[in-house]
């Protein structure tokens, strides 16, 4: 998911109007205002998954030192973890078999500490009712120095508790992940990878309810919430 077209960086997700006042964009990982680069070299979802094997490449500076995920993946199947975070504990399922490449990444980054002490830089409470985290930066702009493609359907929704990547485009996952806290209408352009238990979406529904920092329906959430860590299991 990237960011406001206000700041159209890579970070952000392109988002879905949903008045003809309004229109929003959500970004996942960006190095720089302007125009978000794509990863158009890589190989598509639907090739990687075919071949077995996962393609993570190397993409700008790394907003922490980690290694990258290797090529097989680790969890093809259902995966639980909890994300320990100032506000609560969310429980979550990964789904290791609709998504095994993003699910992959994102256990490898919580096992290497990526995660650890980061904050969730972006609440939207208006048109699209997302958390958006996975930045260690704060700013929206950081990931985790590689990219790697899609896992789409095409036939991919957004009802609340749904875990899902922020992307600058087709194919640039990074980090950056977003949490759906109300049923969201948008384009099927962002890899589902994993859902929140009822008590979990709840939990960052009552973080939405206090809005944001500034007030607006796009910005830092207004209650800070920072992840402690991830863990497995």
């Amino acid at each position: 998911m990237r960011t406001p077209v206000k700041n159209p960086s890579r970070v952000r997700l392109a988002l879905l109007a949903l008045s003809a006042a309004a229109a929003f964009a959500l970004a996942g990982c960006a190095s720089a205002p302007g125009a978000a680069p794509q990863s158009s070299g890589q190989p598509s979802a639907s090739q990687t998954q075919a071949s077995g094997a996962c393609t993570y490449a190397p993409d700008g500076s790394a907003a922490k030192d980690v290694t990258p995920p290797p090529a097989d993946p680790t969890a093809t199947g259902e995966a639980p973890v909890t994300v320990k975070t100032s506000a609560g504990d969310l429980a979550i399922t990964l789904d290791g078999k609709s998504a095994p490449c993003t699910v992959n990444s994102f256990l490898s980054l919580a096992a290497q500490g990526f995660y650890d002490g980061t904050k969730c830089h972006r609440l939207t409470t208006q048109g699209i009712f997302v958390l958006q985290c996975g930045d260690p930066t704060g700013t929206g702009a950081g990931g985790p120095g590689y990219a790697f493609p899609d896992e789409l359907k095409g036939t991919e929704t957004y009802p609340a508790g749904t875990l899902a990547m922020a992307n600058a485009g087709p194919n640039t996952n990074g980090s950056q992940f977003f949490i759906v806290y109300a049923d969201t209408p948008l384009p099927a352009k962002y890899t589902v990878f994993g859902h929140l238990d009822e008590a979990s979406t709840k939990i960052v529904a009552d973080i939405a309810s206090a809005g944001t920092e500034d007030g607006g329906p796009d910005g830092a959430p207004k209650k800070p919430v920072t992840i402690a860590s991830i863990a497995q299991g």
